[in-house]
């Protein structure tokens, strides 16, 4: 590819080796969460949500459990002011949500800020100015010395009017563009906010690092975020907080390492919106840890409800393959990853694994309100036996004999390969019918009867071209006795193969299925009898078995 030459490393590895996050194998307990869906996520939509849209939005963040919520940036226009005094004013703040709003390092702007949260119960005030090389060179054409007064004013700014606007507030510093930073720079940036609010186990101070574009690998951010953590002033005082963005496609490894390195909590939004590429997703986050029995704090239990209440509010579109999330992220088309799935279940059926393990299925999707049925196996053309078997016994509790299973299913993928779709529970389920419980297209059995002598001896009533005979025979059961009648009126010598039988439905409405196996010159034909009476439904798969025989004769 052209031009890779005018390309180069813009990020800063510490000074000193930090990699005792890789220690670490995985992360043991949530952090603390911040949704910064109505900030971040509001200003990367093309269209804004509205003022209704916004309240509803944090109603939704409420009850996925969020204690934490960036609002906006009241000074950036007067919705964003108005969303935040509407908050304040109807009472809208519940007591164990602290509500954070954003502003830059701007003595005019903070002060707007202040006026927007007059009256908080709990508000965090996020304060941010860029330190990295490229801003302070291009954008602000200041020397370092310059950028950290910058920093410090703002701290001192938040700390005076803190104390002189009513409310209940805390604090919080991004140095902006850390990771194109200096790591011994930004720490000298924070360490001289952190003077200036001299944080205590009571009045906590957050320190947000935020990968505001991604320049590195995600180890290298790890690294980044150790040196920041072991060498910070008040560290015990200190929130650790991560806001990753996902330039490089690695937002949630940057996070989930990052956590490994020391912080305590993460800043990211829903599905990952946000400008560019994108925020961190804190869906797949918490997942992550949930699939890894971890409590995230977090309840998606109903994520196919609060994608669809996203996509409304928001406009945007959430990516069928979206981790967790999407329509596609638990569906299995391919053969051999069907039948891996239908076996697994099984296993758990069976109770021989108390923790979940199921093949390609990292979470249970009914743990997200997803179903196994059509959720999990879609059938189209690259299907198999097992794909289309779970469908009929998940969706219409059909349990197929395992011979039959790889007919049918070849049978299906014939009719999806011709048709160039995908085929339904539905569709399947008409095809399974008009193949094996409706085809009388030689003959049909209309009547029979039984008698006990020496076996069983039976009178066969067979309907043929518009012609009716009686048929006698025996046999040692009933469907024996059939069986020979008909290969005596047919003159085929078959073998009765396979016979399996299940109960469909409960209560009165329960149905007897019967499945019939002939085999015939080397071929096993199947046939499907359904009726409340056993003996009715062996008859009827027996017959539609016979006259898959004589239409290939």
């Amino acid at each position: 590819m052209k031009n890779f030459e005018k390309y180069q490393k813009m990020y800063f590895m510490p000074p000193v080796e930090c990699y005792d996050w890789v220690k670490k194998d995985a992360v043991d307990h949530p952090p603390i969460w911040c949704s910064v869906d109505l900030r971040d996520g509001n200003q990367a939509l093309i269209e804004p949500m509205s003022l209704d849209e916004k309240l509803e939005f944090f109603q939704m963040l409420v009850d996925i459990g969020f204690k934490e919520i960036e609002v906006g940036f009241p000074a950036a226009s007067e919705t964003e002011y108005q969303f935040m005094r509407a908050l304040i004013e109807r009472n809208m703040i519940p007591e164990d949500v602290t509500v954070q709003v954003l502003t830059q390092a701007r003595e005019h702007i903070i002060k707007k800020t202040f006026e927007a949260v007059k009256g908080a119960p709990r508000a965090v005030v996020h304060l941010y100015n860029s330190t990295s090389v490229a801003q302070r060179e291009q954008v602000f054409r200041k020397s370092k010395e310059e950028i950290i007064q910058i920093a410090v004013d703002g701290a001192k700014l938040l700390k005076q009017l803190a104390d002189e606007t009513p409310g209940n507030f805390s604090f919080e510093y991004s140095p902006e563009s850390f990771t194109g930073t200096e790591m011994e720079y930004a720490l000298e940036v924070v360490n001289a906010v952190l003077d200036v609010w001299q944080p205590t186990p009571d009045n906590k101070a957050i320190i947000n690092l935020p990968a505001t574009v991604e320049h590195a690998m995600p180890h290298v951010f790890a690294s980044q975020i150790e040196f920041m953590s072991k060498n910070m002033k008040y560290r015990e005082n200190v929130v650790l907080s991560l806001h990753p963005h996902n330039d490089r496609g690695t937002g949630v490894a940057d996070a989930e390492l990052g956590l490994l390195a020391g912080a305590d909590r993460i800043e990211g939004t829903l599905f990952g919106n946000g400008e560019r590429t994108g925020n961190v997703d804190i869906v797949t986050l918490a997942m992550n840890m949930f699939s890894q029995g971890v409590d995230p704090g977090l309840d998606f239990s109903n994520i196919s409800e609060i994608g669809r209440t996203y996509e409304r509010l928001t406009r945007m579109k959430i990516h069928e393959r979206q981790p967790y999330a999407g329509a596609l992220v638990f569906t299995a088309f391919s053969g051999s990853h069907q039948d891996a799935i239908a076996k697994g279940m099984k296993w758990r059926e069976e109770g021989k694994g108390q923790k979940w393990t199921v093949p390609y299925l990292p979470i249970d999707p009914k743990d997200v309100g997803r179903e196994y049925g059509s959720d999990v196996i879609r059938i189209n053309s690259q299907s198999g036996k097992g794909g289309v078997s779970y469908i009929l016994k998940e969706d219409f509790g059909i349990v197929l004999p395992e011979k039959m299973k790889e007919e049918f299913g070849y049978t299906v993928k014939d009719v999806s390969d011709k048709e160039h779709k995908e085929l339904s529970p539905a569709w399947i389920y008409e095809i399974f019918e008009e193949k094996y419980v409706h085809d009388k297209s030689v003959f049909d059995i209309t009547e029979f009867h039984f008698k006990q002598v020496d076996g069983i001896e039976t009178q066969v009533t067979i309907e043929k071209d518009n012609k009716v005979s009686v048929i006698l025979s025996q046999g040692n059961g009933r469907l024996d006795a059939v069986s020979n009648a008909l290969k005596s009126y047919f003159n085929l010598n078959y073998k009765l193969s396979v016979y399996e039988e299940h109960a469909l439905g409960e209560g009165s409405n329960t149905k007897a299925v019967s499945y019939v196996g002939l085999e015939y010159q080397e071929t096993m034909y199947w046939g499907v009898g359904m009726d409340e009476d056993i003996i009715k439904s062996s008859v009827k798969a027996l017959t539609v078995a016979l006259n898959h025989i004589l239409e290939t004769k």
